[in-house]
């Protein structure tokens, strides 16, 4: 069966979303605004122009939506969620997963019929970007998106270390002991270093630096009261 991606959104995440999403999807088309500017790293896809005004004749002659996934990745959330209201409201078999950037708009984006929402504050979505080629990255992501899956990105400041005792993020077993996993530490003077890579590893976790988390909900809370801090899932 050939399955489609309709990725509407021309931006940064557009482009990191129509990359890893190439193994499993055998056409691929990109949707812009006539607005947006020409991206490098967009132009080797099918690029298609759309209004929100849209009635969707076009699309629905161009594509076999039945057999298609629309990505909703508008960067303005009330674009975004009327994205979706005026999708789903066209094409009742469509599968949508819409990315919004708060709990607020996530939750209306549901309401607006998305099948799957996924919410990531912005500079989470950028830090993850940055690391899409990891593997580990690359695997947790795609069960967030494809599958019937409960998992979270948050990211949560440190506000209380005492339970680290001066280690470093080598030296502990996230998921064991905490039932989550860390992709990325984000320090007080705004470097961010995938979590994994030398310099994170021997980076003394202090007060002040952000973990960027996936996990379940309530796993993420424990560890939110653990450390003291504000997570934003």
């Amino acid at each position: 069966m050939k399955i489609s991606a309709l990725i509407f959104g021309y931006n940064d995440y557009s482009a990191q979303i129509a990359k890893n999403v190439l193994h499993k999807y055998q056409d691929i088309s990109i949707f812009k605004l006539d607005s947006d500017e020409k991206k490098a790293d967009l132009e080797d896809y099918n690029i298609e122009t759309f209004d929100l005004s849209d009635e969707w004749t076009d699309l629905s002659e161009n594509h076999d939506i039945k057999n298609s996934v629309a990505f909703c990745v508008l960067e303005d959330d009330a674009e975004n969620i009327f994205l979706t209201i005026s999708l789903r409201a066209a094409f009742e078999d469509l599968t949508i997963i819409a990315l919004s950037k708060n709990k607020e708009s996530a939750n209306k984006l549901s309401m607006a019929g998305a099948n799957k929402v996924i919410p990531l504050v912005q500079t989470t979505a950028s830090m993850i970007c940055d690391m899409l080629d990891k593997p580990i990255v690359t695997e947790v992501l795609h069960s967030i998106l494809y599958e019937q899956s409960d998992l979270k990105v948050a990211q949560i400041e440190i506000k209380s270390d005492a339970c680290f005792n001066n280690k470093f993020p080598s030296d502990i077993e996230w998921s064991r002991e905490h039932g989550i996993i860390v992709l990325s530490v984000l320090h007080e003077d705004g470097n961010s270093e995938f979590i994994f890579s030398s310099k994170a590893k021997h980076h003394e976790i202090k007060i002040g630096d952000v973990f960027v988390v996936v996990g379940y909900e309530t796993d993420i809370q424990e560890f939110e009261k653990l450390i003291g801090g504000d997570a934003c899932v």
